[in-house]
Parts: C-alpha cells; structure tokens; sequence
C-alpha cells in the first residue's frame, strides 16, 4: 500500500512524510533486529525520495502514538534499576546505543538531506514536557542530555522536540495540537522556525468511544492561521492513520487508528476533508513568494477581522490573509478598495492582495461516502469450532502463592495469561437455601478477565481506558469436595503514556468467595499456578498447519466462551478494499492466512448503544485468489453465521455548492509575479470525479435551490428547479469527471423560482467500473 498512500498525499499538496521509528518492532528482542517486509525503514524513506517529498523522521524513541508501550520494547522494563525517560544510566544507555543505530543506518544509505537524501528533519522525545514535572531534576538534566546527545550525531538536519518549551539549542520547540496558530507560543529562540509536528485531524478513538469527529472548515482554518503568523511547516497527525495489525495498539485503543484522517484507514480519501486541503495547499503555494520573500505585518479591520500581509516592496508580490475571528456571525470589510465577504471563523486567501482563490469555510471540492458492500460469495460460510481447554491447576507449572503481575508474566508475548487455583468444601461449607449462592470476587488492576469455575464459563468484566482496574463479582455454584477456579487474565495492549511507565501493573491482585457458611475465604494466597498464553496460541492453529494439531466439528449452535472457529473464503474480485464485520460476536481476534487482522470488541459499546468499531480491514496483500483460511477467537459466547466479508469503496461523490461560493483555486495560477486566471469564466461550479478511473453511472440526487443533508442523505428543500437532475445526467453520465455550473440561469432561465433566497446545488452521483 505505501506507493498508492504516498502518491494521494502528493496529489493532496503535501510535500513532506513524517514518521516514527519503533523500537519495539525493530529490536523486539534484546539485540535482534527486524528491517525486514512491513518494517523495511529504509525502503520506505527511499520511496518518499523517490516520490519527491522530504522526510522528517521521528526517532523518539519514546513515541507514544497511541502505539503498544510507546514504542518502547518490553525487554526494557526488566533491565536492572531502569527508569524510562529519565536522568537514569540504564535507560540513558540503551537509548543511546539504538538512536545511534538508526542513525547510522540512514547515514549508510544516504538519507539525510546533505548526503542527497530526503529526510529533512528529525525528532528525539516526544511531548516530555508533560511528564518533566514528575522526574524534577532528573527529566530537566535529561532534556539536556537528549538534546546534546542526537546533535552529537551530526546528521546535517536541525532536529526537533514537540511540546517541548525548553528545547536546547540548537533543538527546535514545536506545536502539536489542533489550532496551533493561536495557542503556541513560538520558538524560543529568534533564530528557529515556528513548525507544527502534529496537527490532530480528528481524534484516535478507544474502545468504548462514539466516533471522533473534525470538521475540515476547522483544519483547513487552523493551517491558514498558522503560515499567516509566519508558520514554516505544518503536519497533520495523521494523515493516514491505518491499522493497527496484531497485537500493536496501546491500552484499550482500537485497531483502526485515525479513520476520519484525509486518506480513512483503507487509504480511500475521505471527502471533503482531502480535497477540501489540497484546495488549500494549492492557494498556500501560489502566495509562496511573498511568504518566503516579503515582509510579514497586520491590520486590524474591525473587532473580530484583521488582514494578515505578506508584501515584497517595490513589487508585485503581495499576499493577504483576510480573517474573521468571530465563531458567530459572517462579516464584510474592506480591503483596498474592495468589499470581502468573511464567513464566521474563516481565512480568505489572496495570493496577490486582490482576489480570493479560498476560503477556508467555503467548500467547492467534491464530497464523498463510504460504502460496505457484502461479497456475495461469502453469504454462507461454512463454519468449524475447536473450543479452547479450560485448565486446572494439575495442568498447569509455573506456580506462586499469590496471583503473578499480568505484564510481567505475559512479557508482551500475548493478551492471555491463565490463573488456576483449587479449593476443597465440604457440603457444610455451602449454603443451605437454594436462593443463596457464594459470589467469587476478583479485584483486578485490569484490564479484562474471563472467570471459570469447575470449567463452566460464569461471566466476565474489563476495564477502560480511563479506569483500567475493576472488580469482577458473580454468583457461583460450587461443590462439596474438590472446585477448581480459572481466570483468564488479559491485556488490551500496554500502556504508551505517563511518567513511570516501567511501573505499571496489571491482572488479579485480590480473589475471595463471599457468602459460605464458614465464612468468606481469601483465595488470594491460596497458591496460584499460571500459564503464559492460550493453548491454541502455542498450536498456531490461525495458521494452516496449526488447524490440523486440533479437532474441529461443524458449528450448530452457538458456541462456548473461548472458541477458535475457521472457515475459508475467496478472494473479492476487484481492487476495491477488503474488510471483516465482525457482527454476532463478542471480543477476540481475528486471523486471515496466518495473519493478525487485530483485536475486535463487538461487546463494548459506545454511549451511543454501538461498537466502537464493526468492520476490521484485511489488505489484499494478505489474501490469495482462492480458500483464505480465516480463524476467529472469540471469548464470549457466540455464533459466528453473521460474518460479514465485504468490500470497501468511496464511489457516492457528491457536490454542495452555493452559488456565491468562490471559484475553484484550480482555474488561478501565478505567472511570473501575477494571479492569473486560467479558465475562461470564474463562476462558482460542482466539481465531480470518480476515483479509480471509474465513471459516472447514476445521478441519484439533484437539487438547486435549498437542498439539506450530507452526501448519502440529501433531501430536496422548499425551493427545487425540477430540470436539475436532467441537465446534471446530461453533464455527468459516462463521464469519469464532470463540471456543473452553480448559476440560476443554467436552471431557472426565467429567474423566477424562489429568486429572493441564496441558492445551491446538491448533487450526489454513483461511480462504478465499466467494462
């Protein structure tokens, strides 16, 4: 997928790639390393170069991003006496001798802008201002010691350090937030630029959370607002956000990561958000002149307005930036002798002080909607399950008098980690009444747990994100003589934030049964026998081989908690994305050809009564053409009949467009030092075109007059010209692209149709391959 990612966001104006480097994917072995395939560092930096873009390369090596332990590798927690991120020999140590090693790496290959390389810049730390305070002297002495230490590397690029105010020189202090423009407080130093390392186009989202939404009026106003205050460079965090594949997401986040990006998680363009920022990446590079040469200044224009200038003297080079402030109401000025119209909370950009090619709150480009297609092929799936062995402590070898910490037992190696324990009752133990039964209680520091008593599955309870401990209580039914307790302990990803993060737990730490005759018993001392992993894991039976080391039967009902089922499907014909609804089932993780999809957690809703996220992206590099081999584990109890495969595509375009909307920012180019139109009539018009060479074949709505709605759901308002539809299909049909006119004369001839109010023009078209 990278060259098609790079190429879209070339196409959508950007000029650099930025990227972190993970430690805990390259050295996730104490010093056994891993370049290779989807960890090919060095690849992936050459076809940025290749492409034309720069780099700015974020070795951390702390990263956070949302990233299972921030980057970090597990092996670091158990090096004698470390403190992470600190004024610590240890720490300080191993970071050294790996930051040195990527460094190095880029140095043989020639990747730093002096050697004829693209990487540009590059980062060391990350937001470590937020977790200074907790070290005192030891995290400001370890600022200093970060900061001498990557300049000691001489790479030939400045190097950076976001949110960090105290940056040393020659480091540079960026910005990450959402309207840096406003709430940075600049370099601290003269000599060094404002840059933005993270500008956050939505949210990442946890399990558990409604969907992350950010608007791009709001984006494309806070870039503006930064290159008008003397901005260098702004980043968008993320651009692309992807999948968190296997087990690498942090503590409770999900496996799609940063969907509502301009490029959404299967790297379609999510309109208006990518075109909408290509618009304003074509007007920010037609005012590059006066931004690099002229002489920046400001003019107040009325309480919420100001210009923002950009002025060569003796020349035509001029570049204004006219803002509105005010959140609540549009404003007109004057400007030169001219009248501008200002949305609230918007930037109109004009390359040479006279015309407006943008304006941030205005969008001309094209909209979009994603669509899910169930393959048909796939309908009926055929299903086996092999259930997971429940153990008991005679099964089991690694032993404790209490319950062993979750990270330190599971080192990272899987989600799942057994805790067994036995207890002997004698019938006088147990209640006498049939409506009393003993309750187990488990305090757990989180972040899920599974609960089995005798073999049978009683119930399960998890954690948050924010609160990761919990306390699972249920009734239970016990017997007279010998009753064997199971708790499957799990992690849902490592923590990736914080001070202190070597000193994080997780798993049981309390265990008792309430409610017995004699009293309540604390099991928590009882003896513990533990096993790392679920057998299944260890049998590899995801994989091909692996199926055939268990017993599998036809699925006819529904499941027991812990079940592995397998199936086998073909390949979608098309290029389109490729995904997995994960609808009927609970939480576990999915496989396709021996792959790790990543977790799914169907269970845990949102407040909105939904899944924080239903369908799961399979790359198509993953499948062949023929009897994928896709296995499931689902904890909970389940039927796995109402999976869905399906295929993925952005083919619903759509247009809203007013008729005093400004001209798209593509009919003005600059020739020599002069705006120029290069279209023959600067009106106002729906741009449509289908992605993927695709063509227009249905228009399945048209309206020009007051339409409402967002593309997938418009509806005709109170005024509608009835030939809308037909002039756009006359337009559109066919067509892998088309132009239509927002004027009233193209629809109402006669003007008479609703003349007193603004009109606009909704359309929303179907593309499709045509053979």
């Amino acid at each position: 997928m990278w060259p098609d990612l790079i190429q879209k966001a070339k196409h959508g104006g950007l000029n650099v790639i930025q990227t972190y480097v993970f430690w805990n994917i390259h050295e996730p072995v104490k010093g056994e390393f891993n370049f290779e395939g989807n960890y090919d560092l060095v690849k992936f930096i050459k076809l940025i170069g290749e492409h034309g873009m720069y780099v700015t390369l974020r070795v951390g090596p702390f990263i956070q991003a949302e990233w299972n332990h921030g980057g970090l590798p597990y092996w670091l927690r158990e090096v004698p006496d470390i403190i992470f991120r600190s004024d610590n020999a240890p720490f300080k140590y191993h970071m050294k001798k790996y930051v040195k090693m990527i460094i190095n790496k880029m140095k043989e290959e020639k990747l730093f802008a002096p050697q004829g390389g693209p990487i540009i810049l590059a980062q060391i730390e990350n937001e470590y201002n937020h977790v200074q305070l907790a070290y005192r002297e030891l995290g400001t002495r370890y600022v200093q010691w970060a900061a001498n230490m990557a300049v000691g590397m001489k790479v030939g690029v400045p190097w950076v350090m976001c949110k960090q105010k105290d940056a040393p020189d020659p480091v540079i202090n960026t910005c990450n937030g959402r309207h840096c423009g406003d709430t940075f407080t600049g370099p601290n130093k003269p000599n060094k630029p404002s840059i933005w390392t993270e500008n956050w186009t939505a949210q990442y989202r946890v399990f558990g959370d409604p969907p992350s939404q950010r608007a791009a009026e709001d984006i494309a106003y806070s870039v503006a607002r930064f290159f008008s205050k003397n901005g260098t460079l702004n980043n968008y965090y993320m651009y692309h956000g992807g999948t968190n594949f296997g087990r690498t997401s942090a503590v409770f986040t999900t496996t799609r990561y940063y969907d509502e990006a301009p490029l959404d998680e299967y790297g379609l363009q999510r309109e208006p958000k990518w075109s909408h920022l290509r618009d304003l990446h074509k007007a920010l590079n037609l005012c590059k002149k006066a931004l690099l040469w002229g002489t920046p200044g400001v003019q107040r224009l009325g309480k919420h307005t100001e210009v923002r200038l950009y002025e060569k003297q003796g020349t035509s080079i001029c570049a204004a930036f006219l803002t509105n402030n005010s959140t609540k109401g549009a404003h007109t000025v004057k400007f030169r002798g001219d009248i501008f119209y200002l949305p609230p909370r918007s930037i109109s950009i004009l390359p040479d002080c006279k015309n407006v090619v943008y304006n941030t709150q205005i969008i001309v480009s094209q909209h979009n909607a994603r669509n899910y297609v169930r393959v048909k092929e796939t309908k009926n799936l055929k299903w086996k399950m092999s259930p997971e062995p429940i153990p008991n402590v005679h099964q089991m070898n690694i032993s404790n008098k209490i319950p062993n910490e979750l990270y330190g037992m599971l080192k990272d190696t899987t989600d799942y980690g057994w805790y067994t324990t036995s207890i002997e009752l004698s019938r006088h133990d147990l209640p006498m009444r049939p409506d009393i039964l003993p309750v187990i209680r488990v305090a757990s520091l989180g972040h899920a747990l599974h609960s089995f008593v005798n073999g049978e599955y009683i119930g399960s309870a998890h954690g948050s994100h924010e609160e990761k401990g919990f306390v699972f209580q249920k009734a239970i039914t016990l017997k007279p003589g010998t009753n064997h307790i199971a708790l499957l302990g799990m992690t849902v990803g490592l923590p990736d934030s914080g001070a202190y993060m070597e000193h994080r737990y997780a798993g049981p730490r309390a265990v008792t049964i309430l409610g017995l005759n004699t009293g309540t018993i604390d099991l928590t001392q009882n003896g513990w026998r533990h096993q790392v992993g679920l057998t299944g894991e260890m049998n590899h039976v995801f994989a091909d081989k692996g199926t055939k080391k268990v017993e599998w039967t036809q699925v006819k009902e529904e499941g027991p908690a812990l079940t592995w089922y397998k199936t086998r499907f073909n390949s979608p014909e098309g290029k389109d994305p490729v995904a997995i609804r994960m609808k009927g089932m609970g939480k576990g993780m999915i496989w396709v050809n021996g792959q790790s999809i990543g977790r799914y957690w169907m269970s845990y809703l949102s407040p909105l009564g939904k899944p924080s996220q239903e369908e799961y992206h399979i790359p198509r590099s993953y499948l062949k053409p023929k009897k994928n081999l896709l296995v499931v584990l689902e904890e909970e109890q389940a039927k796995p009949d109402d999976i869905e495969i399906l295929t993925v595509n952005r083919d619903t375009i759509c247009s809203f467009i007013t008729e005093t909307a400004p001209p798209h920012v593509k009919s003005w180019a600059r020739e020599e030092n002069d705006i120029r139109p290069i279209v023959d009539n600067l009106h106002p018009a729906a741009h449509l075109k289908c992605p993927n060479h695709k063509k227009i074949v249905a228009v399945e709505f048209a309206s020009f007059g007051d339409p409402v709605g967002a593309c997938g759901s418009y509806f005709v308002g109170k005024c509608d010209s009835a030939s809308t539809k037909e002039i756009v299909e006359r337009e559109c049909l066919g067509k892998s692209s088309c132009a239509v006119p927002a004027k009233r004369k193209v629809f109402d001839k006669n003007g008479k149709h609703c003349p007193d109010i603004m009109k606009t023009l909704a359309i929303q078209v179907k593309c499709a391959a045509k053979d």
